[in-house]
């Protein structure tokens, strides 16, 4: 608790001591008024001169209001330790509600801890500590260990471990080295690192994570918004009719001592306090609970849209799969395994494409340059290269044609088919693929399970190799061979066809991917490691790799959206039912008061369920 909720405490119980002496002083008249003003004074103090302060700015109905008007007409009607307790429970209901949003602050507040105060530069032979907005981009900086990382950059020098627990919620630290890449918020555990700077502050994964958090409460739900336009005409209208109820009935039947005790019961009751805390309080919590689970959420209107997510949309290469090429198969044809894996390796070593590299990490070998000569790299074909003088082709079947080399069979593999060729034979091919990643097919399942209706999975892959990742992971539907423009095209048909009340997600991670997240419904970036724009047109960040969050998210979602309709009928139903019984005269005081305190108090401790989600 804070120092005011503190002093706040302290004043409850203080009123709640000279209170309870009051109820048993044998005082009669203006002597027990008196001796019940002290503690409705000391609780309720700052409840009136709120009232009064807002009736003075022109904000009339409120619940401040309300609540002065009903314990000033209890006191004036005699009903003076109904009047104490009143305000008494609407303060300790005021005090739930704050440190319920203190500590749904705090948890997103947390995140806050990743902001670096400092940076290490060197200069004159020595580090000095500047601040991070006055690091440019090409600096070399230094970092220490128990040191946070202070911007992006890459290793120059040194290694060590990360801690980026921060960011991704993942407890197990990462390994780098010299040429690796580190993002700023993680926290360096053990050897020096130099690293140099590759974005300005301000361009950081620090600096994005931060203001994604803090514009994200900027973003209300539909229900938020429905509530705050409910509590707008829902107030005045309550006070209207309470007024209504103690003038009509009292001048037809001149008991003005019945009708108006209940109107005061009709105020009280009436005070819309559960709702207008307890529903941004869920929606907060959410957002808290998701940030702890290494998921930015950038508001809650798109935490009540994930909760209807009835379709979701992959990208495949590096969402769904590895993202790195792989040698799956090796199929020879007149020599043994190896002897095809290290011609094809020797004649691909001199080449940066990324299937090149797959073969030659696979043959393991060292590099021998000397070992292949004339190297020609054919544009959209593959490699020729003389390897210990024999004539090598590595590449698809266009080249073998081209190099009128008979293929003898089509070959039907998951994945990219790179033939090789030997003075004018056909040698063999081998098989290279995108490996799904670990965790796909899993949060695929839990994604069934979570009440999604139906996986889809968009890619420009060939048609083989997009099919044998959809078989594997269980996906619903695949479509192949798409460029950026067609996923676009295919989302589109696919919103089309949803159902009525669900929504589209689609989750990707390269820079092709920016137009089709803008598109969905709700777009979802995978790894704040990823493409800026990616991250900038998606409405949720996975702050790393790992799909498995993505089903967690969901479930985030509509646990978050459960809470509040809970709220909302709970509400409702009780102060609806106290209003009819206080109208009649079948409530007193202290059913108005749990009407409103209780259910108060009732609602919070629901919402505040979502700050321990898992």
């Amino acid at each position: 608790m804070t120092r005011k909720q503190k002093k706040m405490l302290w004043r409850i119980l203080g009123g709640t001591a000279v209170f309870i002496l009051s109820l048993f002083l044998p005082l009669k008249g203006l002597a027990r008024l008196a001796v019940f003003l002290i503690p409705y004074a000391i609780a309720g103090w700052d409840v009136l001169w709120k009232a009064v302060r807002n009736i003075c700015n022109g904000q009339v109905f409120d619940e401040n209001f309300l609540m002065s008007v009903a314990t000033i007409g209890a006191l004036m009607i005699g009903e003076y330790p109904e009047a104490v307790a009143v305000m008494l429970f609407y303060q300790v209901g005021e005090l739930f509600q704050n440190v319920a949003v203190s500590r749904s602050r705090q948890s997103i507040s947390e995140l806050m801890d990743i902001r670096p105060d400092y940076a290490n530069i060197e200069r004159d032979g020595q580090l000095i500590q500047v601040d991070p907005e006055a690091v440019a981009v090409g600096d070399v900086i230094v970092i220490k260990a128990g040191e946070r990382v202070p911007l992006d950059g890459t290793v120059l020098d040194g290694t060590s471990a990360l801690d980026t627990a921060a960011l991704t919620g993942e407890s197990l630290p990462r390994d780098v080295g010299e040429g690796d890449e580190v993002i700023s918020g993680c926290v360096n555990l053990s050897g020096l690192l130099r690293v140099r700077v590759s974005k300005p502050f301000g361009q950081s994964t620090v600096a994005r994570i931060l203001d994604l958090v803090e514009n994200s409460s900027e973003k209300k739900a539909q229900a938020e918004h429905f509530i705050t336009k409910f509590a707008r005409y829902y107030t005045p209208i309550v006070v209207l009719a309470a007024l209504a109820l103690a003038v009509v009935p009292s001048l037809l039947t001149g008991e003005w001592g019945v009708w108006t005790p209940r109107a005061l019961n009709f105020l009280v009751v009436s005070c819309p306090c559960a709702l207008v805390i307890s529903i941004p309080l869920s929606f907060f919590g959410g957002l808290g609970g998701a940030s702890k689970q290494g998921i930015l959420v950038k508001g809650s209107n798109y935490l009540e849209a994930l909760a209807q997510a009835g379709v979701v949309v992959f990208d495949k290469t590096g969402t769904l799969t590895q993202g790195k090429f792989s040698v799956t198969a090796v199929h020879p044809e007149g020599m043994d395994e190896k002897q095809l894996l290290e011609l094809a390796a020797l004649a691909e070593q001199f080449s940066t494409h990324p299937i090149s590299r797959s073969i030659v990490t696979a043959w393991g070998g060292a590099v021998q340059q000397e070992r292949a000569v004339d190297v020609e790299e054919i544009a959209g074909h593959g490699v020729r290269a003389a390897v210990d003088g024999r004539t090598v082709l590595a590449g698809n079947r266009r080249l073998m044609e081209r190099e009128g080399i008979s293929v003898p069979m089509d070959h039907k593999h998951a994945g990219t088919i790179i033939h090789v060729g030997v003075d004018g034979a056909y040698a063999g091919h081998l098989v290279i693929a995108d490996q799904p990643k670990e965790t796909s097919a899993q949060a695929l399942r839990e994604l069934k399970a979570a009440g999604v209706r139906q996986t889809v999975m968009l890619t420009g892959d060939a048609q083989g190799a997009a099919q044998a990742v959809a078989e594997k992971l269980g996906l619903d539907q695949f479509f192949a061979q798409l460029l950026p423009a067609d996923k676009v095209e295919r989302v589109e048909a696919l919103l089309a066809e949803k159902h009525p009340r669900e929504n589209l997600v689609f989750v990707g991670d390269g820079i092709n991917d920016a137009p089709v997240l803008s598109r969905a419904d709700i777009g979802v970036a995978m790894g704040a490691l990823g493409s800026d724009a990616a991250i900038e047109a998606a409405d949720i960040v996975l702050m790393d790799d790992d799909l498995l969050k993505l089903p967690v998210a969901v479930r985030i979602a509509r646990k978050t959206l459960t809470i509040v309709h809970q709220n909302v009928a709970f509400a409702l139903g009780v102060k609806l039912l106290v209003l009819i019984l206080s109208a009649v005269g079948q409530a007193n005081m202290w059913a108005a008061v749990f009407a409103d305190v209780g259910v108060s108090v009732l609602a919070i401790l629901n919402a505040s369920r979502m700050l321990k989600a898992k």
